[in-house]
């Protein structure tokens, strides 16, 4: 078989420019087609998914059906329910400046868009930009990760099988051929992944002035107050943690902040409901994720042996190089200058910070770049408030984990280094969206005022309306009149 090259590359642009200007992925009834295909295709191959999600990461079935093919289905359900009503122009108000005129708001697709996925949910991180795109109209490349080798064959088959093979297409491959790509003009690229090669993307992107969406991630704070439903909150952190793919997700919390006095209190119910959860033995628990590749395996290593790091270990830090399996770890107090305290963790490591007073917590967040996420566990509305006004990340969850990202009317994105641009729901199809501004006039209702030659009179006038001083313009008039009068006995 032939690699996936440059001219390869160019082919597959210049075939996807002709579908795109024969105008069928513009149609109301091409989009929910291959939204309809797209939901079949779960439908028909949840098994071969689960499968592919097992050898690729060894995750668990609950959590491939829940948070990979489950939410891929209700995007779809989404999208297909609001489609029309998100086509529609929407009609906004004039001035008086144009009067009379009406104007509306045209919602017209971008034209050929590029979809970089990421390993750690390549089914839904890969599909669900690919759903905003066709309800946009659009013609999509996607390009799953190859870290993810089975999940990523199992998308190239079954896609050109259920799709539109001439206006949506999948190529799978690393390095080399995402460089093919990326040299093409894209109309939008959206990268799910690491800064790194973000900044790679965007850089290409910037070549041809293409616009981009990056979804980087950080390091993801969860403040805890000491006010809580211990037992109830323990379970959330726990399932926002290690039951998001053993901590490989992008808004797992990173790291916990809490009151010295109330840490040892948080650890113990921790401790409690991961024996609960995962047995004495977390290793052998089938309802964990292994970490993805020996390098990300010897990575998670590096940042527990560090010398500064490994005697803060306070449960946990079992692993298994052959299976690739590390055990949820707690750390206690690991210092700020730390490789764990300096890097996105994106793994079943959990350091806890203290402070004295939980304000003190607002103050170490704000020191960091933005994160994609940030999480607070608390039953006073004055934190709530503070947290909320003082805070700047991608998203928000209080008393629980993660759980935004299943609310399509919320949208899912960074800001800073976290990543930039938005979507999820309406967002998706804004997104793979250009608002296309249309200004409607007749022949009728002629402003002179407009016209040379110009006077003081006319600026006082325009001026006026354009301020919307009725006063002004009722003066600029009587002005206007008596010049004009005054003109014309003159004359």
């Amino acid at each position: 078989m032939r690699k996936f090259d440059m001219e390869m590359a160019t082919s597959v642009m210049r075939e996807l420019r002709a579908t795109f200007s024969d105008g069928k992925t513009r149609s109301y009834e091409w989009r929910i087609a291959q939204l309809k295909g797209m939901m079949k295709m779960m439908d028909d191959h949840e098994e071969e998914i689960v499968e592919a999600l097992r050898l690729d990461l060894n995750k668990p079935k609950f959590e491939s059906v829940v948070y990979e093919i489950s939410m891929i289905q209700s995007a779809c359900k989404k999208a297909i329910k609001e489609l029309k009503r998100w086509m529609m122009p929407k009609k906004v108000k004039t001035t008086l400046l144009v009067f009379p005129s009406s104007a509306e708001i045209v919602s017209e697709p971008l034209g050929v868009v590029l979809v970089i996925s990421a390993w750690n949910y390549p089914i839904m991180l890969s599909l669900d930009p690919v759903i905003g795109a066709i309800a946009a109209g659009n013609a999509v490349v996607l390009k799953p990760s190859e870290i993810a080798p089975a999940s990523s064959s199992v998308l190239a088959e079954y896609v050109k099988e259920y799709m539109d093979c001439s206006a949506i297409k999948v190529i799978e491959g690393g390095v080399p051929e995402t460089s093919a790509l990326l040299e093409q003009k894209w109309d939008k690229i959206i990268y799910t992944g690491n800064g790194r090669v973000g900044r790679i993307v965007m850089a290409a992107a910037a070549k041809h002035l293409t616009p981009v969406v990056l979804e980087l991630g950080g390091k993801c704070p969860l403040i805890v107050d000491s006010d809580i439903d211990l037992k109830v909150a323990a379970k959330r952190m726990i399932v926002g943690k290690w039951g998001l793919n053993n901590g490989q997700a992008c808004v797992s919390p990173d790291y916990i902040i809490t009151s010295k006095d109330f840490a040892p209190k948080l650890v113990d119910a921790l401790k409690h409901q991961l024996e609960r959860f995962y047995g004495p033995n977390p290793l052998e628990s089938s309802d964990l994720s292994r970490i993805v590749s020996c390098n990300h395996f010897e990575r998670l290593t590096k940042l527990l042996d560090e010398d500064k790091v490994s005697s803060k270990i306070i449960h946990g830090g079992q692993r298994d190089k052959d299976q690739l399996k590390i055990a949820p770890t707690i750390l206690l107090d690991v210092p700020d200058d730390s490789l764990i305290m300096n890097e996105e963790i994106f793994g079943p490591l959990l350091p806890i910070l203290t402070v004295d007073r939980l304000e003190e917590s607002f103050n170490v967040v704000s020191s960091r770049a933005k994160p994609l996420a940030a999480y607070l566990f608390t039953n006073s509305k004055n934190v709530k408030d503070e947290f909320v006004r003082n805070i700047s990340a991608g998203g928000m969850v209080i008393n629980d984990i993660a759980l935004h990202l299943a609310v399509p009317t919320l949208p899912f994105g960074g800001v800073g280094e976290s990543g930039m641009g938005s979507y999820h729901g309406k967002f998706s199809f804004d997104t793979f969206s250009h608002k296309k501004s249309v200004l409607y006039r007749s022949f009728f209702g002629e402003a002179p005022a407009r016209y040379p030659p110009y006077t003081e009179g006319k600026m006082r006038l325009l001026k006026a309306i354009i301020g919307g001083s009725i006063t002004g313009i009722i003066r600029a008039l009587i002005g206007l009149s008596e010049h004009t009068v005054g003109k014309a006995k003159t004359s």
